[in-house]
């Protein structure tokens, strides 16, 4: 079957109009580009693809099953989690993702949260707006703990090309880096177990993917266990953290900050727990350490090289 109509269902989650589209474009002879697009209109979109990318606009198996045209689904991200893929295996639908194409710009967001709320740069920035340093004593305002980056440890769960751009971030601030095991697991030589890391870790920094044994992983119990004046930084998935145990935790001065760029739900709802006003010593971006202009150009020419690749007979990042 000759492989010639594509649909890219959410080109906006990735370009914001600042991106070379040419490469991608010539892949097929005709393709339909998407800003969003509404679950309810999927279907009509897709009807008669034979490619279609993705990069969270959910595909389930109803919807793939449906879809007889269907030959191959790329994915514009490395997470898998919003296609059903035993439907598409099923189907005999390849699927690929991209892989390894934002590790620069990932780790220089994490860099930037912990240089953060270890200076409380933000909040001091907040109370010169607000008139506190106009109406200071002395010249300067240092109420609130300066922390040195080279005098704290780093622990990390999740050494994929992620954690180790944030490793060698970290070490080049001065930062002594440790590697622990997800919770459960039995450590391997070079890493530390769960609970011995969260213990002795200044700041924790999530990179391992969300699955059935991570879900939930930072509990209450766990986010009580950690160092005293403890950082905890997710830029992985929210649901690897319990948010409302996390909001507790900084409510009651149990951890002395944490950098969120992921939550449960995305967008999230007003009245999401982290997006509270009484919560303190949290900074939350949205979901953006990914998407400099370098990783999300990256990301495209990623994928058109994803999709020549499958055109002629030979795929790679093959998930299914």
């Amino acid at each position: 079957m000759q492989i010639n109509k594509g649909v890219f269902l959410d080109l906006g989650s990735v370009d914001d109009g600042d991106l070379q589209l040419n490469a991608l474009d010539r892949t097929l002879p005709e393709w339909r580009f998407f800003d969003a697009t509404p679950a309810a209109e999927i279907a009509e979109r897709a009807a008669d693809a034979h490619l279609i990318i993705t990069n969270k606009t959910e595909l389930g198996g109803a919807l793939i099953r449906s879809l007889k045209a269907l030959r191959m689904i790329a994915v514009a991200a490395t997470g898998t989690n919003c296609i059903d893929l035993e439907a598409a295996r099923e189907r005999s639908v390849v699927v690929c993702n991209v892989r390894d194409y934002c590790s620069d710009s990932v780790a220089q967001h994490v860099l930037g949260l912990i240089l953060n709320l270890a200076t409380g740069q933000p909040f001091y920035a907040q109370r010169v707006r607000e008139g506190d340093w106009s109406r200071a004593a002395h010249f300067s305002l240092h109420d609130r703990p300066i922390r040195e980056l080279h005098s704290l440890t780093l622990g990390i769960i999740g050494y994929g090309s992620l954690g180790r751009a944030v490793a060698a971030l970290a070490r080049a601030m001065g930062m002594n880096v440790l590697l622990g095991e997800v919770r459960g697991r039995k450590p391997r030589p070079d890493r530390l177990a769960f609970r011995e890391l969260m213990t002795n870790a200044d700041v924790v920094s999530l990179h391992c993917p969300l699955t059935a044994e991570t879900g939930g992983m930072i509990d209450r119990r766990v986010l009580r266990g950690m160092k005293p004046g403890a950082i905890l930084i997710n830029t992985a998935r929210g649901g690897i953290v319990v948010e409302q145990d996390l909001a507790d935790a900084l409510r009651a001065g149990e951890l002395a900050g944490a950098g969120v760029d992921v939550l449960s739900v995305e967008p999230p709802p007003p009245d999401h727990p982290l997006l509270a006003d009484d919560v303190p010593n949290l900074i939350v971006t949205p979901h953006n350490a990914w998407a400099s202009q370098a990783a999300r150009q990256a990301c495209i020419d990623q994928l058109t090289g994803v999709i020549n690749a499958f055109l002629r007979g030979q795929p790679v990042n093959r998930v299914v």
